[in-house]
């Protein structure tokens, strides 16, 4: 699998961010997905010991968004338009995470993406889909000073 990028001050993938997860994301070309392990602090809870559930929509917009990035795609800046998700049961803190996401069509300059949390044992907590489109172009005049630290940190 190959690590994709880490920025600076991203919440899900910001190194230099004091309160942010800090994930990892790789991509596995052969299953066209990308992947993130995590454990969420319980400083991130909702209802004790389970993770507050815009900590997972925001885990899953992260992930979805990272699948287009597959194939070299992380010069052509997406945002999402739209997310949904459907939070199955409980995602548990300081519990193994593993996040997932794909392609699941592109038509034009838009995608429409899926992804999903899963326990150790494979159960889904959560899933999500989302239509991502091309950054309006004061997004991108935005992310020119930063994109020097949007590499991969071994």
């Amino acid at each position: 699998m190959r690590k994709q990028p880490n920025s600076r001050m991203c919440f899900l993938c910001g190194l230099q961010n004091p309160v942010g997860l800090k994930l990892a994301f790789y991509e596995d070309p052969e299953a066209g997905q990308v992947r993130a392990e995590c454990s969420v602090p319980d400083q991130f809870q909702g209802y004790p010991g389970i993770v507050h559930g815009g900590i997972v929509a925001a885990i899953l917009d992260e992930i979805a968004g990272r699948a287009v990035m597959l194939d070299g795609g992380d010069e052509d800046l997406m945002a999402t338009l739209r997310l949904t998700v459907r939070y199955r049961r409980p995602t548990p803190t300081e519990t193994p995470l593993t996040a997932v996401g794909w392609v699941e069509q592109t038509s034009g300059r838009r995608a429409r993406v899926a992804g999903e949390i899963r326990l150790p044992d494979g159960t889904v907590t959560a899933e999500c889909e989302c239509l991502l489109v091309p950054v309006p172009d004061e997004f991108q005049k935005r992310w020119e000073p930063e994109k020097p630290y949007w590499k991969v940190y071994e």
